[in-house]
């Protein structure tokens, strides 16, 4: 596929119209609005930008999991993480033992947020779907499910690397299940390095989470369309103890409530 080609999925997803309706969380959560914080981050190594930086965009959030064991979620909601998404699963038979912790607390500040999986490549990506949806509940105001794909060479029991081809068809057959489960179509997060190995562009209509924590998403990745933007995975927030990744979203304050009213569940 030509590169050109690659850049309209963001376009798409972001002229959507609408506000967002009004609907209560799980749990006697409030439902969270599409109200922007200021982020009042800090970066414990930070990168000096060539072209766009982070900064320019004003939705920013971040992604957890059991290793951010102390969050203050108001405090954390009030300097500007306007969005949260939190590891749920990997494999077919594991879940993050903070999961439901994270997900409750930043529900009740009003934080956006969402799960991903974490894909297993020694498992079916069916069985992992299943096992995504047993632990994830279909919580109005969520935001979409997401799909974690990268290499994992480091892994203790699967560090293979398969065929592109399969790697495609397995994420397509999570993201369709997903989509079908939750009534909305998921995204697909992965780094550099494996979006070029396995030709990810391939898959048509995918909305991407792209890491890239040295040049803009769009150098980094081609020219790519995407919607979030992992920029460091040394970010200091007020409310969270330790480092933790931060992204920002795509568009503008109004191009972020439109895609809630659009994408929440």
């Amino acid at each position: 596929m030509q590169v050109m080609n690659r850049r309209t999925v963001l376009s798409l997803c972001l002229i959507v119209a609408g506000c967002g309706a009004s609907r209560s969380g799980s749990e006697g959560t409030p439902t969270p609005t599409s109200t922007v914080t200021a982020p009042r981050f800090r970066d414990a190594d930070p990168q000096v930008w060539d072209g766009r930086a982070p900064d320019s965009y004003p939705v920013h959030g971040i992604d957890l999991s059991r290793f951010q064991t102390s969050v203050d979620w108001a405090t954390a909601r009030a300097n500007g993480v306007n969005f949260a998404f939190i590891k749920a699963t990997e494999g077919a038979d594991q879940i993050d033992p903070l999961f439901r912790e994270h997900w409750r607390g930043a529900g009740q500040a009003g934080v956006a947020r969402g799960a991903y999986h974490f894909y297993y490549h020694c498992r079916p990506a069916i069985e992992q779907a299943r096992w995504f949806f047993r632990q994830v509940p279909r919580t109005p105001g969520a935001l979409p499910p997401v799909l974690d794909m990268e290499w994992t060479p480091t892994s203790p029991t699967c560090r293979i690397r398969r065929d592109a081809s399969v790697i495609r068809a397995e994420a397509q057959m999570f993201l369709d299940a997903a989509a079908r489960h939750y009534g909305q179509r998921p995204i697909l997060y992965t780094t550099v390095d494996f979006f070029e190995d396995n030709e990810l562009w391939r898959l048509a209509g995918t909305e991407f989470w792209l890491r890239s924590t040295a040049a803009h998403p769009r150098d980094a990745y081609d020219g790519q369309s995407w919607t979030f933007w992992q920029y460091t995975g040394t970010g200091r927030v007020p409310g969270i103890g330790g480092q933790v990744d931060i992204n920002a979203f795509a568009g503008s304050r109004e191009a972020w409530a439109r895609w809630r009213a659009a994408r929440a569940q």
